[in-house]
């Protein structure tokens, strides 16, 4: 019997996360530099280095709405490399799975307590 397990026919088993997280990874990576960038730019350009003046950076709609933006991406980046973590590195599947779930829990509080965070400025 031929072996139809190579080349374009191949049968291919798995998760298929490979090019969707890799571009995952890339896209937020480059959010987090351009965010990084502005707050770099924002804060060589600023003379106000008072509570008063980074609270009126943070109180524009446009910031916050960046901050935001970033933080998912953040945390979405996150996400995909801890996973990661735990698929290549802890074998056993009930422990995996609890430290999955452990990691999804952790990342929305903080979703949420960034938002909240960022929109009580």
């Amino acid at each position: 019997m031929a072996n139809n397990n190579i080349g374009p026919k191949r049968l291919v088993v798995g998760a298929h996360y490979g090019l969707r997280d890799w571009l995952a990874q890339r896209v937020t990576g480059v959010l987090m530099v351009a965010y990084t960038v502005v707050l770099l730019v924002a804060f060589l350009t600023g003379n106000n280095f008072t509570y008063e003046g980074w609270a009126g950076l943070f109180a524009q709609q446009w910031f916050k709405l960046f901050s935001a933006v970033t933080l998912f991406g953040l945390f979405y980046h996150a996400w995909v490399g801890v996973r990661d973590i735990w698929m290549d590195y802890v074998k056993s599947i009930g422990l995996r799975l609890t430290l999955q779930i452990a990691t999804m829990l952790w990342l929305i509080a903080c979703a949420f307590y960034a938002v909240q965070i960022l929109w009580s400025v």
